[in-house]
């Protein structure tokens, strides 16, 4: 059987350490490519060489040509620049969507079926870039938020309940930032909720953290940021699209109605397969929840805003 073929853009370290995870977990054919081509081609080659001890028949390659990424099923875009000191959201947001913006044209040029996975930031803005420039159905361009956004929330309610990590279910809606929105009604832990569990006190805390969690690697590791945890939430979703698994998922995406919100990704509950965004989950949510998302794809629309007269 055809293996799938699936293309990263950037081998820093999220495209590094999603390459690896899907060569390890035979994924699919991996093609690194990056601007720095002896970068692409070295963690490409180091690659291969372990998937012999993966017992991974995958194959990787790498390099700066994206003639070499022709026909992929799949690119994970994780170009972009970090925020650095003195350096404005504004500035960022401009530098990004420059990057972004050359990725996507070319990607879009040799793979004009694609399913793109968007993780550079500010992530749901870039999601619209890679959007506006593929000239993609909305449905085949998804970003990389919920998972996660979800994935530091269970971990951090198992740490302070002394729980398996299986017994923790939860959603995580909104921008990825300051913004989001995890959704605590909605958490259980074996069932139970978990707001019968922790005081609400200790709860919100808890939920501030996840909204601090990047920021909170960020100045632990001083000169980098998070890409172990990044990097396994994308082969959670570049796997439900590759084995087309119409797996639940929060991701963000294109919005056309669904919560009130029109032509925007945003997070929201979708069932990814191998179109994309298979479709978008409805949920009832409280008067207080609603007033919280629409919040936060607020400030999304006002990222998207600018990026429209930066394109």
């Amino acid at each position: 059987m055809k293996r799938a073929k699936i293309t990263i853009v950037g081998a820093g370290n999220v495209g590094g350490s999603t390459a690896q995870r899907l060569v390890a977990e035979a994924v699919g054919d991996v093609v690194l490519i990056d601007i720095d081509d002896g970068l692409a081609r070295g963690k490409a080659l180091d690659l291969a060489e372990a998937a012999t001890l993966y017992r991974s028949d995958c194959r990787v390659t790498g390099g700066s040509d994206y003639a070499a990424t022709a026909q992929s099923d799949v690119v994970v875009i994780t170009s972009g620049s970090p925020r650095k000191p003195g350096m404005s959201r504004d500035d960022l947001l401009k530098i990004n969507t420059g990057i972004v913006r050359q990725v996507t044209e070319q990607v879009a040029r040799h793979s004009p079926q694609a399913v793109l996975v968007i993780v550079s930031n500010p992530l749901d803005a870039m999601t619209y870039v890679a959007y506006r420039v593929s000239r993609f159905d909305p449905e085949r361009v998804v970003g990389m938020a919920g998972v996660l956004d979800a994935a530091r929330f269970k971990a951090f309610l198992a740490e302070e309940l002394s729980v398996s990590v299986d017994n923790i279910e939860t959603l995580v809606l909104g921008g990825h930032g300051d913004t989001m929105v995890p959704l605590t009604r909605q958490t259980t832990v074996g069932g139970v909720p978990v707001d019968s569990l922790l005081p609400e006190e200790r709860l919100e805390a808890i939920v501030q953290r996840v909204r601090d969690g990047g920021a909170e690697i960020v100045n632990l590791l001083k000169t980098g940021s998070a890409y172990f945890a990044p990097s396994a939430a994308v082969v959670e979703m570049v796997r439900a699209v590759v084995l087309n698994q119409y797996k639940l998922l929060p991701c963000a995406a294109y919005c056309r109605g669904e919560y009130g919100v029109q032509n925007l990704f945003v997070g929201v509950p979708a069932l990814l397969g191998a179109r994309g965004v298979e479709r978008i989950v409805p949920m009832e949510l409280t008067a207080q929840e609603r007033a919280a998302f629409q919040k936060s794809a607020d400030a999304v629309q006002e990222l998207c805003r600018s990026i429209d007269r930066l394109l």
